[in-house]
């Protein structure tokens, strides 16, 4: 089906009705797959029924793609902007092709594609993460917003060293860390780190350090850093949970550094790697250490840094009794 035969109009124009000649078969298409076809449900034909909805969003693939942006290759919303041959594409790419279409070269106006907007809102397609395990089905304008707040999207590496572009489920990146960028790997939810660097007054945002830790069956990332805050180096140590926030709220975690009789100690709530890494740090969600009072914890001469960071990860766990929340420490 080409989308040529779709004949469109100028967005700031009056429509007359001799203006759209929308053939006949592409309307009756546009309306028998735009929507999923009703289904009986009975107690014993879950699997017809699951069936049933697999079909009706394959049928509305043929639909979906006429809405994909021949560009970027993602779906359009209004406004979308055709050729005079009929050629569409999404506002965004429309600038980027310097207002000349990308099939034709025909100069594209400013001609709004008002037949397939329509159709969009008369669609109801399945989330991209299908094949993830999401099985919602959405209209399609609202589809997108779903998307970038699914559970099921893919998680990006939280590895801070490098702009790595790796992404995956859970299982996949703690491999990615292991395998890939030789992240250390405990087990346990207690830690005990030795900081040590030569010459501390050199900071330039880097990463020192990335542990992986497993408890509670699930993965934990500690960082540990330096950065300049303002004028100021500092050091900063902080706690990211491999899954979303909703869980990452399940737990807590503290961690302690200190040295001549002095300590700072820091609890807290892990961050989901759903934000990522600088999000974290930016916001000062962490045990920050002013590089005057770690030069002060490492003792001597004051010229090397030495950090022992201690802490903790714990599950807080509702009291049946109470109704209060009890920490569950792990052994």
């Amino acid at each position: 089906m080409e989308l040529g035969r779709v004949e469109c109009v100028q967005s700031y124009e009056i429509v007359d009705s001799e203006e759209i000649h929308l053939l006949p078969d592409l309307l009756r298409h546009f309306s028998s797959v735009s929507k999923p076809h009703p289904t009986t449900t009975t107690n014993n034909n879950n699997s017809n029924n699951n069936s049933n909805t697999v079909a009706s969003a394959v049928h509305t693939t043929s639909v979906h793609e006429l809405l994909e942006c021949p560009v970027c290759t993602n779906s359009m919303y209004p406004p979308i902007h055709q050729c005079h041959n009929g050629h569409t594409l999404c506002s965004t790419c429309k600038t980027r092709v310097q207002n000349r279409c990308p099939t034709c070269r025909q100069e594209l106006g400013d001609i709004r594609c008002l037949a397939l907007e329509k159709v969009a809102e008369s669609l109801e397609l399945p989330c991209k993460y299908m094949s993830l395990g999401c099985p919602e089905i959405f209209p399609y304008y609202s589809k997108l917003k779903h998307e970038t707040l699914c559970n099921f999207r893919p998680y990006s590496c939280p590895y801070a060293g490098s702009e790595c572009a790796i992404v995956g489920d859970i299982p996949f990146l703690v491999a990615h860390l292991r395998d890939d960028h030789k992240v250390d790997m405990h087990s346990g939810c207690t830690f005990n780190h030795r900081y040590v660097k030569s010459n501390p007054r050199e900071v330039e945002n880097a990463t020192w350090m990335l542990t992986v830790f497993h408890c509670f069956g699930q993965y934990f990332c500690l960082h540990f850093e330096a950065f300049q805050l303002g004028m100021a180096p500092v050091y900063m140590a902080f706690l990211r949970f491999m899954g979303d926030e909703a869980d990452a709220r399940n737990y807590s975690y503290s961690l302690e550094v200190g040295g001549n009789g002095r300590k700072l100690i820091w609890e807290g709530t892990p961050r989901s790697i759903r934000d990522s890494h600088r999000k974290v740090r930016d916001s000062h969600d962490g045990l920050i250490i002013q590089r005057n009072m770690a030069l002060f914890f490492s003792g001597g001469d004051r010229k090397e840094l030495k950090l022992r960071v201690t802490g903790r990860i714990w599950k807080e766990q509702q009291n049946p009794e109470g109704g209060a929340c009890i920490p569950n420490l792990c052994s």
